[in-house]
């Protein structure tokens, strides 16, 4: 959830909404000449390359690159240079997570566990198409893709705010940021249950009800809250404490709000009200 935040009368504002990669994904845009043709073409763009994306690597398109496959890893002689280039982020994401993120072992649409590398296209995709919009001179960005978001607001204008969601009353608020620019990512059960896997032991993580992740880019900050939530949360909180340049908020099992020192929120340490 994100709305600008301070005087923005003098800006005009337009939004475009598309269902797309199985969740919505939205582009908000303030700034001169919205409504001229050359924007809504850039975005058009934008939704069209994430609907190639998709059709590429969904594991639940048998079609798909990925679905051909049928859980086996890419073969970097013959899969797409863009295929290529996920697998080799996938594998330095399970370097930097310690194997926490592993999209060779997670569970397959069709049954048992194999090569999935969903859980860090959506970030990556997201944040590389956003590039194109970035540049669109004199407008301010918000992308939101199944609620992570990617930002940027000019130094003159208002930041963002970004709401995060509790986990235990879902369209309800833990915490609101405001941001110029980078990334929020939300990992957690408040959409649909104990989805994310462990892939060291094949079994749901249940220790944190949810991360959000705050950094510069989307596909970081996405695979940090994923990794995340496979911990405990003293280990999650220490892993991610560690990482240069991220804060994180996490909601443990029981209900506890724990935040990284510098986390840029308003409610760390200690749960709202309920």
């Amino acid at each position: 959830m994100s709305t600008p935040t301070g005087r923005t009368a003098e800006l005009d504002r337009r939004a475009w909404v598309v269902q797309v990669m199985g969740l919505p994904v939205s582009v908000h845009l303030r700034g001169p000449d919205v409504h001229d043709d050359a924007v809504a073409a850039r975005v058009e763009r934008f939704f069209t390359w994430l609907g190639a994306i998709d059709a590429t690597f969904s594991a639940y398109r048998p079609e798909s690159e990925i679905g051909r496959l049928a859980g086996r890893e890419p073969d970097p002689a013959t899969a797409s240079p863009l295929v290529r280039e996920v697998a080799e982020l996938c594998e330095l994401a399970r370097t930097r997570t310690g194997g926490r993120f592993d999209a060779r072992r997670l569970p397959l649409p069709t049954g048992g566990a194999g090569y999935d590398p969903s859980g860090l296209v959506k970030g990556w995709a997201v944040q590389r198409a956003a590039g194109w919009l970035a540049d669109l001179a004199g407008h301010d960005l918000c992308l939101n893709a199944g609620g992570d978001v990617v930002l940027h607001a000019g130094t003159d204008r208002p930041a963002w705010r970004v709401g995060i969601e509790d986990p235990d009353r879902p369209g309800h608020l833990l915490d609101v940021l405001d941001r110029r620019d980078g990334a929020v990512a939300t990992s957690g059960t408040a959409r649909r249950g104990a989805h994310i896997v462990d892939p060291r032991t094949g079994r749901p993580a249940t220790a944190l009800r949810s991360v959000t992740v705050v950094g510069p880019e989307l596909l970081w900050a996405d695979v940090y809250a994923t990794a995340a939530m496979t911990r405990d949360a003293d280990d999650a909180l220490t892993w991610l404490t560690g990482l240069a340049d991220h804060e994180a908020l996490l909601v443990t099992a029981d209900g506890r709000i724990r935040a990284t020192g510098h986390w840029p929120g308003t409610r760390p340490g200690s749960p709202p009200a309920r």
